[in-house]
Formats: C-alpha cells, structure tokens, sequence
C-alpha cells in the first residue's frame, strides 16, 4: 500500500495537472514568448516574424519527441527556403521541456537539429512558454504564419511537409483547409 501511495505522490509532482489543455487554436494569435538558447542568449518569437515559423515543444526524454525529430529536420531542409505567399521562408522554433542542460544540448546534437531556434528555461513541466501555451503531453506544435497567427496544431509525420507544400503552392492561405 505505501509503495502505491508513493506512486501516486511521485505522479501528481511529475505530471503537469497545473497547466491547462491547450490554450491556442487554428485562427489565435500566438502569444508573444522570449527565452534563452543553449548559449544563453535570448529569442522571442516576435524576432522571427515574416516566415512561417513551427513552434515544437518537445523534450530529450521524451521517445515520441525524439522519433519525430527526423521529420523536422527533413521537413526544415526542403523548405527553410521557400517563400509562402508574404512568408519568406520556414523555421522551427523548438521549446524544450528539459530540465537538464546537458541532455538538452545532446539531443539536439544528437538528431542533427540544425535550425538555431532552440530555447528552454530548463524548468521541465514548468516551462514558461509551455505554461503559456497550455502544453500538457509532447511532442505538442504549433504552425505560426509570417503575422504570427495559428494555422495548424500537432502536425506529426509528414503531414508538415504536405502542410508547407500546401501553403507554397496556395500563396494565400488564411482559408485555413
């Protein structure tokens, strides 16, 4: 029975039952974050207005997270570079809900996360921006466009790439498909 009690207790401290469900949907503004980068200096989202920017909550301990990895990095590849309508270009902004630094920075050398957009307060669950957010499981995404509205949530798989493709060939996509 104590060994249950203690199960109990050790998951209502490790899960984030505080953060409520996802605060953002398809047509919000997002909110506005700044945090640090594994050098220690600071990016806001707001620094990357004008390209379509993947806001990706994810972990070094999280296995999902780490299995989605090569879809980023493949989908960040082929379209860091493309123009969308206004956007000009695409980039992954990556929130980590890591709480120790070192894991942090070998999972991005680790899986090859080649975009420069990687921020963490190193808080865990507590994360600021994953407060903000509402993030209660990872991996957990949002879609910015080059005005910082929402237009896509948890893209997994290549449906981020087929998304991308979609908004390239529309130009004009606030008709949310």
């Amino acid at each position: 029975m104590k060994a249950f009690i203690t199960i109990i207790l050790a998951g209502l401290l490790l899960f984030p039952a505080n953060i409520a469900s996802q605060t953002y949907q398809v047509g919000d503004i997002a909110p506005d974050f700044t945090q640090k980068t594994p050098n220690g200096k600071s990016i806001s989202l707001s620094s990357l207005k004008g390209q379509i920017v993947l806001i990706d909550f994810w972990a070094s301990w999280c296995a999902p997270c780490r299995k989605e990895n090569p879809h980023l990095v493949e989908a960040y590849k082929l379209h860091k570079d493309d123009v969308f309508g206004k956007a000009n270009g695409f980039t992954i902004l990556s929130v980590s809900l890591d709480v120790k630094e070192e894991a942090w920075k070998k999972a991005i050398k680790d899986d090859n996360l080649i975009w420069k957009h990687h921020v963490s307060d190193l808080k865990g669950w507590r994360n600021t921006v994953a407060k903000q957010y509402g993030i209660r499981s990872v991996p957990s995404s949002f879609l910015i466009d080059e005005e910082g509205v929402i237009i896509a949530l948890n893209l997994r798989g290549d449906e981020l790439d087929k998304k991308l493709k979609r908004l390239k060939r529309k130009g004009w996509y606030r008709f949310w498909e």
